[in-house]
């Protein structure tokens, strides 16, 4: 575990994945398809009430309100310590990502408030945070 300092706010644009974990690659798609794929990736998700998983694809919003004319959902990353875990060659370990999360939260459930982020630099590397 490593911890990082995001030192401004990643104003974010996407779709709510609603058959997590089906999905999950095909929202991404379009959302780069609709906005070009010169943004940076995230996952973002959390435990709902009914303790179910709710997952957003999101990318960096560039300019303030262009999502709105996709009807696309918008999330914030503010800006703050995160506990962080780096995962190379993440593509052949999706199943063990979810582990991943439950070593770097302390206690409880993810929430809307403080969700699970999975930052993708790459499709080699991508860093699993949780706010400090």
């Amino acid at each position: 575990m490593t911890l990082y300092k995001q030192t401004t706010d990643i104003n974010l644009i996407g779709l709510h994945v609603t058959t997590f974990p089906n999905g999950i690659k095909e929202a991404f798609d379009s959302v780069l398809e609709t906005l070009g794929s010169n943004r940076t990736c995230y996952g973002i998700s959390w435990m709902d009430d009914n303790d179910t998983i709710q997952y957003y694809a999101m990318v960096n919003q560039l300019v303030k309100g262009e999502g709105e004319s996709h009807s696309y959902k918008t999330l914030k990353i503010p800006a703050g310590d995160y506990k962080t875990e780096t995962v190379h060659d993440w593509l052949s370990k999706t199943s063990s990502i979810k582990d991943v999360f439950h070593e770097l939260v302390d206690s409880g459930q993810p929430n809307k408030n403080n969700p699970c982020i999975e930052w993708y630099q790459s499709d080699e590397v991508m860093v699993c945070m949780v706010k400090a």
